[in-house]
């Protein structure tokens, strides 16, 4: 069975853009009813050299939108990482799946051949798209999304295995 670019993109991409706000909003309702400012848990780290949770949701949902405009041969899109509360982390998911959503499979097609740039710290890169996706941009969301997940849990914040997966993922499993 041929898979397609948008197929292996895009749902992928929704399934765990939703699955992050909804433990974003676990969290919200943990620090409302232990009286705890959202900041606090939004600032921590697993390690002092990873980034804050503000920024694993910052990251994943760049990866998710910058491999979705480079598969439509877009150029990658300019986020702001200024806003940082939680508010504006649910309106950037929010406004990641709205751009993905926005694309059709047809806009896509194709898109595993097209070259991929854009910068990272080390400098400019390229990819051919179906390499970005499967070996740069997939792998990257997962992980900051992991990480976002895993400093929650550190927190306290009472997450399951499910949260992680999704709403879509439960359904398809009973």
């Amino acid at each position: 069975m041929a898979v397609s670019t948008y197929r292996a993109s895009v749902p992928a991409i929704e399934q765990m853009m939703t699955s992050l706000s909804t433990c974003l909003d676990y969290m919200a309702a943990f620090c409302e009813e232990r009286g705890i400012d959202p900041a606090n848990i939004l600032a921590m780290r697993l390690a002092p050299d990873m980034f804050t949770l503000t920024e694993q949701v910052q990251r994943a949902t760049q990866h998710a939108q910058r491999i979705i405009a480079g598969l439509a041969g877009l150029p990658d899109p300019v986020l702001d990482d200024s806003k940082t509360s939680f508010a504006d982390l649910k309106q950037r998911i929010d406004d990641t799946l709205a751009f993905v959503r926005g694309f059709t499979p047809e806009q896509l097609e194709g898109g595993e051949d097209r070259v991929v740039s854009f910068e990272i710290r080390v400098g400019p890169v390229q990819f051919k798209g179906a390499d970005c996706l499967f070996h740069y941009s997939l792998p990257q969301m997962y992980f900051h999304v992991t990480t976002a997940y895993d400093i929650m849990r550190h927190a306290g914040v009472q997450l399951r295995k499910m949260d992680y997966l999704g709403t879509g993922m439960q359904k398809r499993i009973g």
